[in-house]
């Protein structure tokens, strides 16, 4: 089981705090720190707000050395596909080959609105983020390309630089393995993230990802999961006065019985974890996982 450590950036993540987050993570052995990418706050913070999540991952970029780093997801409705697939090529070359992109079709619609952003029905939005993850993953292949879609016109497209990873960086599509978005991941993506799923939803998203992969006449890609965690103490304690009681698909209790809840995952098809740390100022806790966590399970 591979464990990575993921921070929701809208909720008022200051840049000293992501500088010691990256250090932190980094030092304790985590695979990748990613990010969300939203432009305010969905707790309804009055201190809430985002550093541009792009932004802050090529800066990130320059101060780590190990550490991967991506987004936990992009929605296709932020930004034009040319400008994100360079945005990420900009950062891959930063890294020397860090960095992956999860990408989405959006959701929040009070953020699109307040920001204007196009949302539409869904079908709109899925189109959108089809047309996307072609331009993307093609802009960083080697060969010319051409779309006409009903979104974006792209003619002799051949953007350079290419990725210094190889063949690209890791890209990302993720939800509940419903039959449209398990076929797109099938079709263009390297991984699929399900959120907050237990262990018999992550067996069950996990098939129907394969079969969608066997559908396009590929391996099976890999599979992860986004879920909160709370540590039996303080770390719980703090969580338990913010939000309330964990609900089920979350990893808590000891060290000891986390480690089991992950090995239980692994064995339901899960690869790689994106433990979803809440409390972003708790330094601590992520130096308790690479400790006792990380080792147990990896």
């Amino acid at each position: 089981m591979r464990v990575c450590l993921m921070i929701e950036g809208q909720e008022g993540v200051t840049w000293e705090q992501w500088r010691a987050l990256a250090a932190t993570a980094e030092a304790a052995g985590f695979e990748a720190l990613f990010r969300s990418d939203h432009y305010m706050s969905l707790d309804g913070a009055a201190d809430g707000g985002s550093l541009d999540a792009w932004s802050t991952i090529n800066a990130l970029a320059a101060i780590t050395g190990t550490l991967r780093l991506g987004t936990l997801v992009s929605p296709a409705t932020f930004r034009h596909p040319s400008v994100l697939a360079r945005e990420v090529v900009t950062a891959d070359h930063v890294s020397q080959g860090r960095v992956e992109l999860g990408l989405g079709a959006g959701w929040h619609e009070g953020e699109h609105r307040a920001f204007g952003f196009p949302f539409g029905t869904v079908k709109d939005r899925f189109d959108r983020f089809e047309e996307q993850l072609e331009i993307v993953h093609r802009s960083w292949g080697r060969e010319p390309f051409e779309l006409a879609g009903r979104t974006y016109r792209l003619e002799r497209a051949d953007p350079l630089p290419k990725p210094v990873q190889q063949p690209h960086p890791n890209l990302i599509v993720g939800g509940s393995a419903k039959r449209r978005g398990a076929a797109l991941a099938a079709r263009w993506a390297d991984e699929y993230n399900t959120v907050y799923a237990t262990v018999e939803e992550c067996r069950e998203r996990r098939e129907r990802v394969a079969a969608a992969c066997r559908e396009a006449g590929r391996e099976p890609i890999t599979f992860s999961l986004m879920t909160a965690f709370a540590v039996a103490g303080d770390h719980a304690r703090r969580l338990h006065d913010a939000r309330g009681e964990p609900p089920e698909a979350w990893v808590t209790g000891t060290p000891d019985e986390i480690v089991a809840r992950l090995r239980e995952l692994e064995r339901a098809g899960v690869e790689r974890v994106m433990l979803q740390h809440l409390l972003h100022d708790d330094l601590e806790v992520v130096e308790l996982i690479g400790r006792k966590l990380i080792p147990a399970v990896s």
